[in-house]
């Protein structure tokens, strides 16, 4: 069993010469997430296992917290001592009823939403890329370089549990 997201520790070693793999890799979440969920029926997108978001709620989520992601980037360019914190009830995933929703809109929204984070940060200027704040709830300094490969691995976190689902749900 997987260890649960709010669990996971991290340690962020990466100096900013991995920026671009790792902005690379963050941009392959929306296809990777096409090629996982576009095909599937809407009963199997939109069921819930023991009361757990669904596949489609799954990738709401990533789009719900890109909010907070674009936000972390003012933080870092404001030079702030602490990043802000994020919900972590997920309310707005909560409340956003994405089984609702078309998959189509869902995923372009999620590349749209992603393409707005790599873009501003690439735009980092170099003290801004230099800076550390602290993580709210993981009470560690982090960098921007930092920041991506945190998101980069929530994403991957989202990948594996759809991946689950689906090998449940059919």
């Amino acid at each position: 069993m997987r260890e649960k997201w709010f669990n996971k520790k991290f340690k962020f070693e990466l100096n900013n010469e991995h920026f671009g793999s790792i902005l690379m890799k963050l941009k392959e979440t929306p296809d990777k997430i096409d090629k996982l969920v576009l095909s599937l029926p809407e009963e199997i997108r939109t069921k819930r296992i023991d009361g757990k978001w669904s596949i489609q709620e799954n990738v709401g989520h990533l789009i719900d917290l890109e909010e907070i992601h674009d936000g972390r980037i003012d933080d870092f360019l404001q030079k702030k001592e602490i990043l802000r914190t994020a919900d972590q009830n997920n309310r707005k995933t909560d409340e956003a009823n994405h089984n609702s929703k078309n998959i189509n809109e869902l995923t372009n929204q999620l590349k749209q939403v992603r393409e707005h984070f790599i873009k501003r940060l690439k735009h980092l200027d170099q003290e801004s890329l230099s800076h550390s704040s602290i993580h709210p709830r993981l009470k560690q300094q982090m960098k921007p370089i930092d920041m991506a490969q945190f998101v980069l691995e929530h994403d991957e976190h989202h990948i594996e549990t759809i991946k689950e689902l689906i090998t449940k749900l059919q």
